[in-house]
């Protein structure tokens, strides 16, 4: 009776949105490998181990992960151990977080099948695991996807914010991380990022401090996740000195108003650093030092020398190259200052420190990587700002030229995008690295309907075998180039 009412008061575009996603879930892809391999191993290694040991993560892992971590006698090599005796596992722990319900419930459920005869490995590794991995996956990255939807028909027409979700989930790289790769944590990052937006814009007006408690326990949550999103923080930061401002200028708030907010910040701090606790833990365990990554040294960044241009314009994953519906959502977000001065602002600032902090990356191109997947965690904002770009055509342009040319352009890109992730799945084009756009085009053409059909049959009725094929197309493209890393 509660689904029902519940059913019954969502808006057409809503159960739209969630129509769609049932659909598409036959698409998951239930694998681990690469990155994935680092961040499932928390998840599994504390469920079955009991412990972060990563060992048998690491001998699991697929061929490409494997390389330069375990010898040819399937034997860890010892640089892979910290000082503290544990394997380098610098990924971060917050996706198993997430991941942590289904995994125990995929465990409950194979003990009890064991118990009534049926027998599946309870190793963490068996395809009940990796299904509810799958499916976790799946559900935070909809639950993104639907929060950023939620924050765009706050500013503009229902039509445009669902029309800009649907571009963004098929038309940018969220799609590849959110089916294709689940056991990465960018439909995570996405998912942890829209929830904190949407939580801070909806308390924003007042809060209480329950309120501001949530909110830290929500931004600790993204940070866990990934570790750029902590740029986010620009947000109530930026909040707090127009307050404090105001409040000097005699415009805001009175003294007792002042003290109440400098204790609701001194909680939410407090609630932050707390949620983050997992992370630093974690850091302790396995370097020794609860301010240690095992990323490359932050000093080691290209701080004085970032490639801004190459971000976006590279054929090697640039942002706006490879996926160009991004650009539109930019262009978008600068027009939405205009109606939402403050706000706009605020998430253009964002937007900056993220494009600079990632442009710094020595590996700024995702190695690895479908487009530039480190701005999948951004989802929230640029589904607003292409909302807020179809919401701009639409006052501009009278009559119906608005929709023909929003719906045309987006169905355009998501054709694009879907035909670009085909080809750099089955490497038709370099998964690492530059790619010529002469010959992702003529295969968008000439290759890709061509084989696209026949190809999906194959990955809906016989997908272990098609993985099979793609990691060893993978590991021959890996060795015959020079070395660029692990993923």
């Amino acid at each position: 009776m509660g689904f029902s009412n519940y059913w019954r008061n969502r808006s057409r575009y809503e159960k739209c949105i969630l129509c769609l996603f049932l659909l598409t879930l036959p698409l998951l892809n239930p694998w681990v490998r690469g990155d994935g391999v680092g961040y499932y191993a928390y998840g599994r290694a504390l469920l079955i181990e009991g412990r972060l040991d990563f060992e048998e993560d690491w001998l699991e892992g697929n061929s490409t992960f494997r390389m330069g971590r375990v010898d040819p006698q399937n034997r860890i090599l010892p640089d892979q151990y910290t000082r503290t005796g544990h394997l380098d596992n610098h990924f971060t722990v917050g996706p198993a977080i997430l991941w942590f319900p289904f995994l125990a419930a995929a465990h409950v459920g194979v003990k009890i099948g064991d118990a009534l005869g049926v027998h599946v490995p309870a190793d963490g590794f068996s395809w009940p695991y990796l299904t509810a991995m799958a499916m976790g996956t799946a559900m935070y990255g909809f639950l993104g996807l639907w929060l950023s939807f939620q924050i765009a028909r706050k500013f503009v027409a229902e039509r445009w914010a669902f029309l800009a979700a649907l571009g963004i989930w098929f038309a940018s790289s969220l799609a590849v991380y959110l089916y294709f790769n689940p056991s990465w944590s960018h439909a995570h990052s996405a998912f942890a990022v829209a929830l904190f937006v949407w939580y801070w814009e909806r308390t924003r007006s007042g809060r209480t401090f329950l309120e501001w408690a949530v909110l830290g326990l929500i931004a600790g949550l993204m940070i866990d996740v990934y570790y750029p999103n902590a740029l986010l923080l620009i947000l109530p930061l930026a909040e707090a000195l127009r307050a404090y401002w105001n409040s000097f200028q005699g415009t805001g708030l009175e003294k007792s108003g002042w003290r109440r907010l400098l204790g609701a910040h001194a909680l939410f701090v407090v609630i932050t650093f707390f949620a983050l606790l997992p992370m630093l833990l974690s850091r302790w365990i396995i370097y020794g030092s609860v301010l240690a990554s095992g990323y490359v040294k932050v000093s080691d960044w290209n701080w004085d020398s970032p490639v801004l241009g190459a971000l976006l314009f590279s054929s090697d994953h640039g942002l706006f190259s490879w996926t160009p519906i991004l650009a539109l959502a930019f262009i978008g977000l600068v027009l939405f200052c205009r109606r939402e001065p403050w706000l706009g602002s605020a998430l253009l600032l964002v937007l900056a420190a993220f494009y600079y902090f990632i442009a710094s990356y020595p590996d700024w191109d995702g190695i690895s990587s479908f487009g530039n997947r480190f701005f999948v965690s951004l989802t929230a904002l640029f589904v607003l700002g292409l909302a807020a770009l179809f919401d701009w055509l639409e006052r501009v342009w009278e009559g119906r030229g608005a929709a023909i040319v929003a719906c045309g352009a987006t169905a355009l890109l998501i054709l694009w995008n879907l035909g670009l992730i085909f080809q750099w799945g089955t490497h038709l084009i370099p998964a690492r690295g530059p790619i010529s756009w002469r010959e992702a085009a003529y295969n968008q053409v000439a290759v890709v309907p061509a084989q696209a059909t026949r190809t999906l049959k194959g990955y809906l009725t016989g997908r272990h075998q098609m993985m099979r094929i793609i990691e060893q197309e993978d590991l021959k493209q890996l060795k015959s180039a020079e070395p660029e890393g692990n993923q």
